[in-house]
């Protein structure tokens, strides 16, 4: 078993079981097993990231999570089709992130869903600035201030929390998505937050909790 320190009393540990983050009695494992009830196709076509990335036209449909976290929305997007690339710049989460892909690909329920899912570890910015072809979709849900101030309901979120930080500049983010030139963006918000960026979305899909801002760009030419 392999253990390494992180900063902000936090651990990395490695068992038999796979890579985790541990702090104040704690543990967060990227699983994506506990996701599956999800993505049986009923259910999955009922999500509403999965309504607002939806695009007409395109057998093998493209996206860039800029956002991934702990990839479990990425993870929708593959389950519909998409084959997802997803951004992670901070180093343990991505940690965290490449442990759970390697099981899930080793997961017979799984395997062929993560098999569209590919890691990249940097700054999302930069990412979107170098993609040589445009996706149909680059998906954003981006750490911000007022969610450090809710209750947390989840404490092994307050583990990630630790790690993740507000985003440092919401309008570079959102306009380095839209210069991508994909077919949408779609920004996962608290369902009465402000817009990303301050950049109005062309529609909204919302639940009881959140929304999904569906912004779409100026077509090329």
């Amino acid at each position: 078993m392999a253990t390494i320190e992180v900063g902000n009393g936090l651990l990395l540990r490695e068992d038999e079981r796979g890579v985790a983050l541990t702090g104040d009695g704690m543990e967060l494992r990227g699983d994506f097993s506990r996701m599956l009830p999800r993505l049986r196709h009923g259910a999955l076509q009922r999500e509403l990231l999965v309504r607002a990335a939806r695009v007409r036209g395109v057998d093998a449909p493209t996206a860039v999570d800029a956002t991934a976290g702990l990839g479990e929305d990425a993870l929708l997007l593959a389950a519909a089709g998409f084959s997802v690339t997803l951004c992670e710049h901070d180093p343990v989460i991505a940690v965290l992130l490449r442990d759970a892909l390697r099981r899930a690909a080793e997961d017979d329920r799984l395997r062929d869903v993560v098999a569209r899912m590919r890691l990249v570890e940097a700054d999302s910015v930069e990412v979107l600035e170098g993609l040589v072809a445009s996706p149909d979709v680059v998906y954003l849900d981006p750490m911000f201030p007022e969610r450090r101030k809710a209750a947390v309901t989840n404490k092994k979120l307050q583990l990630l929390q630790r790690l993740e930080r507000p985003c440092p500049d919401e309008e570079a983010l959102v306009c380095a998505a839209i210069s991508a030139h994909p077919r949408k963006v779609v920004v996962k918000r608290p369902l009465k937050g402000p817009n990303l960026g301050g950049v109005k979305p062309s529609s909204s899909l919302s639940g009881k909790v959140v929304r999904y801002d569906v912004i779409v760009p100026p077509r090329e030419g």
